[in-house]
C-alpha cells in the first residue's frame, strides 16, 4: 500500500463517512421496527428482506452504492491503484463501524460488491453470477448460513480472478477485502461449525 499522504487522509475520512451511513436503519424508518433488534439484528440486506422486499432493495442499493461512491467521489488523476483499494475498504470501515450505530454495522458484503464493482466490473459481475447461483442451490439444499457460503465463495473467487488476470497489488487489496468481510461473518462460521457438528443442519441465513 502506498504511504498515506495529507492530501489523502481527508478524503478516507470522507470514504468512512459515507460508508457509514446506516442505510437498513433508514429504510425501515416508519415500520416501528428496530432493525439493530428485529432478526438477526445485523443492518444489513438480507436482514431488512425478512420485513420487506422493497426496503431491503432500497438498503442494497444504498450500502453497494457506498462502496461505488466513495472511490468514484475521492478519487484524483494521480491516486494509484492501491489508493483506490484504500478508498474503498474505508467505506467498509465505515459501513461495519459506523459512528451513528455506536461503531457497530453491517458486515460489508454489498459494501465491498460496491467496491468490486468499481474496479473490476467484469470480475464482480462474474461472481455476481456465482452468488445467485450458490443462493438458489443453498436455498433448495437448506444449507446453514448459505448467504454466508456464498458471499464468501464468490469473494474468494473474485480474489483468484484479480491473481490470475490482473495485477499483483489487485490481488492484495481483493484479498484484504475477503479477509475483511470473513472476520465480520466470524459468528456466522460458529453457527455453521455448530451445525456440521449438530445431528439436526437448520437451515441458516446470513444477516
Amino acid at each position: 500500500m502506498p504511504e498515506l499522504s495529507w492530501s489523502q487522509a481527508p478524503r478516507l475520512a470522507l470514504c468512512y463517512l459515507l460508508g457509514s451511513i446506516p442505510f437498513a436503519v433508514l429504510a425501515m424508518w416508519g415500520t416501528g421496527i428496530d432493525i439493530l433488534r428485529a432478526g438477526s439484528g445485523n443492518p444489513g440486506f438480507n436482514n431488512v428482506l425478512r420485513f420487506s422486499r422493497w426496503r431491503a432493495a432500497v438498503t442494497l442499493a444504498g450500502d453497494l452504492g457506498k462502496g461505488f461512491l466513495a472511490i468514484w467521489l475521492f478519487q484524483t488523476p494521480g491516486d494509484r491503484e492501491a489508493s483506490l483499494w484504500m478508498y474503498g475498504l474505508a467505506a467498509m470501515l465505515g459501513h461495519c463501524y459506523s459512528p451513528w450505530l455506536r461503531f457497530n454495522g453491517g458486515k460489508g458484503i454489498a459494501t465491498s460488491a460496491g467496491v468490486m464493482l468499481f474496479l473490476y466490473p467484469r470480475w464482480a459481475l462474474a461472481c455476481a453470477g456465482s452468488y445467485v447461483i450458490l443462493r438458489m442451490v443453498g436455498s433448495r439444499g437448506r444449507w446453514t448460513e448459505r448467504g454466508t457460503i456464498a458471499s464468501l465463495s464468490s469473494s474468494a473467487v473474485f480474489v483468484l480472478l484479480l491473481y490470475g488476470f490482473e495485477t499483483r497489488t489487485a490481488a492484495l487489496g481483493g484479498a484484504a477485502l475477503l479477509v475483511f468481510v470473513a472476520w465480520r461473518h466470524r459468528k456466522n462460521f460458529r453457527v455453521l461449525i455448530g451445525a456440521r457438528a449438530s445431528p439436526e443442519n437448520h437451515a441458516g441465513r446470513s444477516g
